[in-house]
């Protein structure tokens, strides 16, 4: 079974949990994701299966969209409701501080990544290492924030619902916490959902529950997602029949002999009666390389 199944993943489960679930129930041995979500977060995933985990790396880094709640006065270890609570402060915010406060984050910033993730330092996972009691320097990484939206707000119980639209890479958990740091009194975040990510939305998104119906049913296949749908970012290049063989096959093609922009970058390679070959790239100003070929099964 190829192709890519977008899931609504569940939450108190992993991402490595969620794509476990995701192989038992399509009998896929090879199995994977792209963008991990954490264990309290729900929303889309997106999984890749049999010969589309081949193409896991070369999914374009699409802007990601989210809709958090968070809570003024509570600082924790992990930036979020589940971890160790560190400190309580009092709140003298309003919800026009709060929105002041949110709009000011709107656009390039930095953030520093929270110690509780999964970015590796020196080959350990700094969720690893912040278990263990260990704090080591990260560095800080520019990311966009496109548009931040108070969506509710109750004072009285200092609890707000944002959505968000950022640049990948962009941790929520993380400007929570600087908001809460700008108002002086802290804040954690209490949920969040990822609601478009890899160019798909959660109307694409699929519950492990109608995964196993699909699965008793027989109609998996329909759920299925052709792997070149999430690369069409990439233009597209036609080629003629030998050449759809010697692409298949490993080997380059001359430019000269196709009709495509020539710009640098990756192409998704097609056969001339519309079969995806996998993606070519051009880095030279000669020949269109093979980067990945596109095997079924």
């Amino acid at each position: 079974m190829t192709g890519i199944i977008i899931l609504d993943k569940p939450e108190n489960i992993t991402s490595f949990g969620a794509v476990a679930r995701v192989r038992r129930i399509c009998g896929e041995k090879k199995c994977g994701h792209s963008g991990t979500l954490d264990p309290m977060a729900t929303g889309v995933m997106t999984v890749m299966l049999g010969g589309a985990t081949r193409f896991c790396e070369l999914l374009p880094s699409h802007d990601k969209e989210y809709i958090a709640t968070f809570r003024l006065g509570t600082v924790t270890d992990t930036l979020d409701i589940t971890g160790k609570v560190l400190g309580t402060h009092p709140v003298f915010s309003t919800k026009q501080d709060v929105a002041e406060a949110l709009e000011s984050f709107v656009g390039e910033i930095s953030q520093l990544p929270p110690m509780y993730s999964a970015i590796s330092v020196n080959g350990q996972r700094l969720y690893d290492l912040a278990r263990q009691g260990i704090e080591v320097e990260r560095q800080s990484r520019t990311v966009i924030i496109y548009s931040a939206e108070m969506l509710e707000a109750d004072e009285n119980a200092n609890e707000y619902k944002i959505s968000v639209a950022c640049s990948s890479g962009t941790y929520i958990r993380t400007l929570i916490d600087d908001i809460g740091k700008k108002l002086g009194c802290g804040a954690v975040m209490t949920a969040l959902r990822r609601t478009r990510a890899n160019g798909f939305s959660v109307s694409d998104a699929v519950t492990v529950e109608k995964l196993e119906e699909a699965a008793q049913s027989g109609k998996l296949n329909g759920l299925l997602i052709p792997v070149e749908k999430a690369l069409d970012i990439y233009p597209s290049v036609q080629v003629t029949e030998a050449q759809a063989k010697r692409f298949s096959n490993g080997g380059e093609l001359d430019l000269n002999r196709i009709k495509c922009a020539k710009m640098t970058g990756y192409y998704r390679v097609y056969s001339p009666d519309g079969n995806f070959l996998g993606l070519g790239e051009i880095n030279d100003p000669e020949n269109l390389q093979v980067k990945r070929v596109y095997v079924p099964k």
